[in-house]
């Protein structure tokens, strides 16, 4: 009895595990799917990456034929590549003169990717395939932005006369986007013609839209030449805004105008102007013209002014110069810091000469703070190990000890020991 008891426990209990073992096994069914699966993913997507790769290497090799077939097959597979390859499908087709075939696989591309990062190269395509084939794509009836300046741009190149008063209409519309503008005013700034030219000074002249004319001054700058440089200085004379002023001084900077900047640092009555003049200078790398500026200016601001600009130009040697002979004690300091942010050997080696031949407090506090913010621990624990008076060595001690260098900690420990 007691036997048939414990034979009847061991069947229940196999018959309740039974659903258990099922289901593990259906589990380990459905893994092993997965598995099957993921290997078959990764392996396609392993193929696809191979002859997109190959694709690639054919077009660079100019073999359009080939890098079309590998393409399509690219395309075909739909994975991620698929996009991409169809635009340059459509890019090898053109390449080889089958712009019907290109168009369509370009409009073909629109319909299947429509949110492609592709998007914008396959519009600019388009516009390009349709000039080629003498189908002049007119930007009036362009919705989309991008494409409307590839459409004009394109225009400009081939009937600039036609191009113009579009590109006019745009800037002066009170319904186009301030980008849309921007785009058709670099446009104006890149055609070289007399018209655009004088389109360009005419925005640039009006005080009216202060944007357009912000825009339009930058451009004169990056054009550079005779004329733009000549229609910034014009509108610098009559603009009575100094912020426009300001933009203009930026454009004499980016045109490589460093005589418009040197006379107006020289002559111009408004001090944040002559400032703003001398920063120009500075960027410009006008090392000769802001030493000459320094020697001739007698404004203590302005001047400091120069030796902010001397350090934003790189130079080190008449900083250097500066930071020894000056005998005024506040642009002596100011030359010192700007020594200490300029950074290098040779700015070091004369911070450390200033401070060993000067006995002026002042100046050699100021040399230590050029030094720490050079992040000069060597010379600064150079300095401190030869120091004797208790002050400065103090000075020094304090600028180690927040510097976070080895060095530095490695001397505190010495120190902490003597």
């Amino acid at each position: 009895m007691k036997k048939l008891t414990i034979t009847a426990t061991i069947l229940a209990a196999l018959l309740a595990a039974t659903p258990v073992w099922a289901e593990i096994d259906a589990t380990g069914k459905d893994k092993q799917k997965h598995e099957k699966k993921s290997e078959e993913a990764e392996a396609r997507a392993e193929e696809e990456d191979n002859l997109y790769d190959e694709a690639t290497d054919a077009l660079d090799e100019h073999d359009y034929k080939h890098a079309i077939e590998a393409f399509r097959e690219v395309v075909k597979m739909q994975g991620e590549h698929a996009d991409a390859a169809m635009y340059w499908t459509a890019y090898a087709q053109n390449k080889t003169g089958n712009r019907s075939d290109a168009l369509a696989t370009i409009l073909q591309f629109q319909k299947a990717f429509p949110k492609s990062r592709w998007m914008e190269d396959a519009k600019a395509l388009e516009v390009e395939v349709r000039n080629s084939s003498g189908q002049q794509v007119e930007p009036r009836f362009v919705v989309d932005e991008e494409t409307k300046m590839i459409a004009i741009q394109s225009l400009m190149n081939t009937d600039p006369e036609r191009a113009m008063p579009i590109l006019e209409k745009i800037i002066t519309s009170p319904t186009q986007s301030p980008k849309l503008k921007d785009k058709a005013i670099f446009v104006l700034s890149q055609s070289g013609s007399p018209r655009a030219a004088e389109v360009l000074g005419r925005i640039a002249r009006d005080n009216g839209n202060r944007d357009l004319q912000s825009r339009a001054l930058r451009y004169l700058g990056i054009m550079g030449g005779e004329w733009s440089r000549k229609t910034l200085a014009d509108v610098y004379q009559s603009s009575p805004d100094v912020d426009v002023k300001k933009s203009i001084l930026r454009s004499f900077m980016v045109s490589g105008d460093r005589a418009h900047l040197l006379a107006l640092a020289k002559t111009e009555t408004n001090p944040e102007l002559r400032a703003e003049a001398v920063q120009q200078l500075g960027v410009s790398g006008a090392k000769n013209e802001l030493a000459d500026l320094y020697l001739n200016e007698s404004s203590i601001g302005v001047k400091k002014k120069i030796l902010q600009a001397m350090f934003v130009g790189g130079s080190v040697d008449k900083l250097s110069e500066i930071a020894r002979a000056e005998h005024n004690p506040e642009l002596r300091a100011t030359a010192i810091r700007n020594l200490g942010l300029a950074g290098g050997s040779r700015s070091a080696t004369t911070l450390v000469q200033i401070y060993e031949t000067d006995s002026n407090p002042e100046i050699r506090r100021s040399v230590i703070n050029a030094l720490f913010l050079q992040g000069n621990a060597r010379s600064l624990i150079e300095l401190a190990r030869k120091e004797k008076d208790p002050d400065m060595k103090k000075a020094i001690i304090s600028k180690l000890s927040i510097m976070g260098s080895k060095e530095a900690t490695d001397y505190l420990m010495e120190f902490l020991k003597e």
